[in-house]
């Protein structure tokens, strides 16, 4: 095929579509596109001819449902003769290599590749513009839940103010474990690793980068401006202790690790901006996104004129993610067989990035104090003078010292404080833990849909 492919040509009897890893994803994938081409030629208006299947090692046991004679370690040549490329390799090379090569070959782009996108997805996005082709990526956020597109195109015409999502399932099936059945937090990862939920090494996941480049690329299709990973203010759940779940069940509350997106207002500044962050989050039990189990996702989208919106589903698995994989992949070859420019990206404003200081929060948070008079009059008087007003305040005597019948006895306090600047409430938290009579901080959690 030369550099001027079937992609240029509206009205194409068949487009040739190369696919770019074959592990859990691929391989559904794949299956489906062979077992399905009549259907998806019959909703596409040509047939959808899958021409080769890049993976690193031929000699791997592959599903003896897909043809051996479609594998190939030449990935390179493949996206060269192709019309649609379907990229799930993951991380960043060879992906963006592979990806930039079958741009400028002007073939479409399918992608589930966050990490990529978060990384490099401006430049990738301004190449699809100056080709005239399509990079579509609903896999990337979400697994089988369409939120990009609704996002992108039903919500284009309102103006979206906040977006909280559980975007990644390992963590929220951790948490969820530690609610419903007391566990740890090593013995829940253990579980879910046993599971399949979590990889070996867990990291990218219990640490909250995952769902970081996820909060990068729904936050730059809410808010029409690119933001990078570096602009997500990140924490994940490794400090979440059986205590503080326990804690969140006595108040009517229960601990997820959102990714939130939100329009910022700065008083006094006659400026807006954008905070995009990730980090464990209480919510009241009675909110949409508490009621979400296992290693399901949801997103949760606030908008000006739609109100409040509630996108639910599997966030991961082959089948699931596949789903995402294929919708993109009929859209960008109707968008062929049709004529016309590629789907260009909605990220041409520029809303300031706002670090987390700036974003308005409630902390609930835990101290273990010594159990003598005066210790909450100390405590109220630096939430007052950081101008942090309290909302609640509950104490008990810590079990050890109570079973010990010791003199030196202390206490366990749980405050829950209402809406501040954020920069406000870590001060706080800083001063309090200078306190003589202070002997930990155990827990500083952020308050989310009170």
């Amino acid at each position: 095929m030369t550099e001027l492919n079937s992609a240029t040509s509206p009205n194409p009897d068949t487009l040739k579509v190369a696919l770019l890893g074959c592990g859990n994803v691929g391989s559904q994938v794949a299956r489906i596109l062979l077992r399905d081409a009549d259907s998806l030629a019959a909703r596409t208006g040509a047939r959808l001819e899958l021409i080769g299947i890049a993976v690193r090692d031929l000699e791997l046991a592959r599903d003896p449902a897909i043809p051996a004679a479609l594998f190939t370690d030449d990935a390179r040549a493949l996206v060269r003769s192709a019309d649609l490329v379907i990229e799930l390799l993951g991380g960043i090379e060879p992906a963006r290599e592979l990806i930039r090569s079958a741009l400028e070959h002007g073939a479409s782009v399918v992608s589930g590749n966050k990490a990529l996108l978060a990384a490099e997805g401006p430049a990738l996005y301004e190449l699809a513009d100056a080709t005239g082709v399509q990079l579509s990526y609903e896999a990337a956020v979400a697994g089988a839940i369409p939120i990009l597109r609704p996002i992108r195109d039903s919500l284009a015409g309102d103006k979206i103010t906040r977006v909280l999502g559980i975007v990644n399932g390992t963590t929220n099936y951790i948490l969820d474990q530690m609610d419903s059945t007391g566990a740890d937090f090593e013995s829940a990862l253990a579980e879910a690793q046993r599971l399949g939920y979590a990889e070996a090494d867990p990291t990218a996941d219990v640490d909250g980068h995952d769902a970081a480049a996820k909060a990068a690329i729904l936050a730059s299709l809410s808010f029409h401006t690119r933001f990078a990973l570096e602009n997500v203010h990140c924490e994940g759940i490794r400090t979440i202790s059986a205590a503080d779940i326990e804690a969140a069940r006595a108040s009517g509350l229960v601990i997820k690790l959102l990714a939130i997106a939100e329009k910022v207002e700065l008083d006094g500044a006659g400026q807006a901006g954008v905070n995009v962050r990730v980090h464990p989050t209480l919510l009241p039990r009675e909110h949409p996104l508490a009621s979400v189990r296992g290693a399901f996702n949801a997103v949760f989208v606030e908008a000006e004129y739609a109100g409040e919106l509630m996108f639910y589903g599997q966030g991961a698995g082959g089948l699931a993610t596949a789903s995402a994989v294929l919708g993109d992949l009929v859209s960008a070859a109707r968008r062929i067989v049709l004529g016309g420019p590629g789907r260009t990206e909605t990220t041409k404003g520029s809303v300031p990035a706002l670090g987390i200081d700036a974003v308005q929060t409630s902390y609930s948070i835990g101290l273990e104090v010594a159990d003598q008079p005066g210790v909450l009059a100390k405590v109220a008087q630096i939430f007052a003078a950081h101008g942090v007003s309290i909302e609640t305040m509950r104490q008990t005597i810590h079990p050890a010292a109570e079973a010990t019948g010791s003199t030196a006895r202390y206490a366990e306090l749980r405050i829950v404080t209402h809406r501040a600047i954020e920069s406000a409430l870590a001060a706080t938290v800083a001063q309090i833990r200078d306190l003589d009579v202070i002997t930990s901080v155990t827990s500083v959690l952020r308050v989310e849909g009170v």
